[in-house]
């Protein structure tokens, strides 16, 4: 470092240079290569996706046919297998996108934009490699050209500021409206005093007394009945038991008397 360079130093370097400029061309072919493929074989994936995205899909997928057969949930999470098993293992939140983040679209989404943009993407994905796998080539790209104007007009609808509040209504006012101050007043010839067929059977069932009606006891009632029985013969038999008492309070002082005058 900091000496004059040898001849065999520059010859070197003239090499390295020539080998990274034929790297250059030869992605520069590559690229061609591929975007050409692309095109004749997939051209709405293409146009909706891009060359280098569309082919990575393909590729993870195995084949066109493959790809089109996987629902919109896998095409979305393809390429986050690992991540996708492991969250289910440790019972976490599932990645919401794979090789489709780098999709443009879901660049120019906001960080909160992006799972809802990578779900529709994904949608529509799905429905434009099946039209390449199974369809005709006279349909051309026009499926991933709408799917594409689609997803724009919606990430520029879901980016801008709503000033509509959650709830409101959007009532619309007629000019043409005027207040009516018309009172409607109530209509008495309606009103009718003769008694019907029906009103008279009523009236007449409300004139007659009602019948009684026997009624047997219950489990319950029965058991009322025997406990205020049971009450009726303890209070009758209260006052026996007061003179039985009082009789024997008697022979014992009777009995005192005696002894006291034996004592004596």
């Amino acid at each position: 470092m900091g000496t004059e360079l040898s001849q065999l130093d520059v010859v070197l370097i003239s090499q390295l240079c020539d080998q990274v400029i034929e790297m250059y061309e030869y992605r520069s072919q590559l690229s061609e290569y591929l975007k050409n493929r692309m095109n004749a074989l997939a051209p709405n994936l293409t146009v909706l996706l891009g060359e280098l995205i569309g082919a990575r899909l393909v590729a993870r997928a195995g084949s066109l046919v493959n790809l089109a057969k996987y629902p919109a949930s896998t095409v979305q999470v393809l390429g986050a297998e690992k991540a996708l098993f492991r969250a289910i293992k440790t019972k976490r939140d599932t990645p919401k996108y794979g090789i489709i983040y780098h999709a443009q679209l879901i660049a120019q989404a906001g960080t909160k934009l992006k799972g809802k943009m990578a779900r529709k993407l994904a949608t529509k994905i799905s429905l434009s490699t099946r039209v390449d796998a199974l369809s005709d080539e006279s349909v051309g790209n026009s499926v991933g050209l709408e799917a594409r104007a689609y997803l724009e007009r919606q990430l520029k609808h879901e980016e801008q500021p709503s000033n509509k509040r959650v709830g409101q209504k959007n009532i619309k006012k007629d000019a043409n409206y005027k207040f009516k101050s018309e009172v409607m007043e109530y209509d008495q010839s309606a009103d009718t005093t003769i008694k019907t067929a029906k009103r008279k059977k009523f009236d007449d069932e409300e004139d007659t007394p009602a019948k009684k009606v026997k009624t047997e006891p219950t489990g319950s009632s029965k058991k009322k009945v025997k406990q205020e029985a049971s009450d009726e013969e303890e209070e009758e038999a209260q006052p026996v038991k007061k003179e039985k008492t009082e009789d024997k309070k008697k022979k014992k002082v009777v009995v005192k008397q005696e002894s006291s005058e034996d004592s004596d």
